[in-house]
């Protein structure tokens, strides 16, 4: 298990700064929400972790150590909320999947033969992990559904097998009736993997079901950050009472509390 520290993560474009300052500690083995409104800075906080955002200062530690000077792959994958920006649709599934895996898994030094064959058992493993038939694996992602396809983009993050996961949105593009299936999965994943978990989201009843922990941003500032049933039941920033005040369920039962 590994932890992800952010450590003064600011990013600016010319004279505007969307993430100030920003200090997170997602701990081990655990799921920490990040929400907040559009513009408030989370999809850019969760992409200056990866390197795909101009961090102007700060660190990002893993299990304490600086994630951009370990050698090899990159510990944190981020995981995107259209499947489409990491799926080739011109790769099929299978493909796809194999080109993520760890090296380490499909033995280099092994002859040619066995080298696809276990890359192979490699590729149905991880699509049997997410839920899907591994007959899928040969169609090119046109042809799944787009609940289908997030299970792909899935399949194909945890083939780095990173120490974190960045979810950035990847539900909410999808219909409701999948939604749930989903959540369900990434958090039996998580819970048997054994990730740390940053969970980028707009939707409080979400990450309700899914986190242990809360971080709520608001104008590029980290705002609030707790135990998730402490801030969703006795939020102390404007911020997240506004929030929850937009879902029914939530805003019931911080007022029943």
């Amino acid at each position: 298990m590994s932890s992800l520290e952010l450590r003064g993560i600011t990013v600016r474009y010319g004279r505007f700064t969307a993430v100030d300052n920003v200090d997170l500690l997602v701990p081990e083995g655990t799921v920490t929400g990040l929400v907040g409104g559009s513009g408030s800075g989370k999809s850019t906080l969760g992409k200056a972790v990866v390197g795909l955002a101009p961090a102007r200062s700060g660190r990002v530690l893993v299990d304490g150590s600086d994630a951009s000077r370990r050698h090899g792959r990159s510990p944190v994958q981020l995981v995107f909320q259209n499947p489409y920006a990491s799926l080739d649709p011109r790769m099929t599934v299978g493909a796809s999947v194999a080109e993520a895996l760890s090296g380490g898994a499909l033995g280099r030094r092994a002859p040619r033969r066995e080298r696809r064959a276990a890359r192979d058992a490699e590729v149905r493993r991880y699509l049997e992990l997410v839920g899907l038939d591994p007959s899928r694996a040969a169609l090119t992602p046109d042809a799944l559904s787009g609940g289908r396809r997030q299970r792909v983009a899935l399949a194909t993050g945890e083939g780095v097998r990173p120490a974190v996961l960045i979810a950035d949105e990847m539900t909410s593009a999808l219909d409701v009736s999948v939604q749930g299936a989903v959540l369900n999965l990434l958090r039996r994943l998580q819970r048997e993997l054994g990730f740390a978990m940053l969970f980028i989201s707009h939707n409080l009843a979400v990450v309700r079901h899914l986190c242990d922990q809360v971080a709520v941003m608001e104008g590029g500032h980290l705002v609030e950050c707790g135990p998730a049933e402490r801030v969703l039941a006795h939020p102390e920033h404007p911020t997240t009472r506004e929030l929850i005040s937009c879902v029914p369920g939530l805003a019931l039962a911080e007022e029943a509390s």
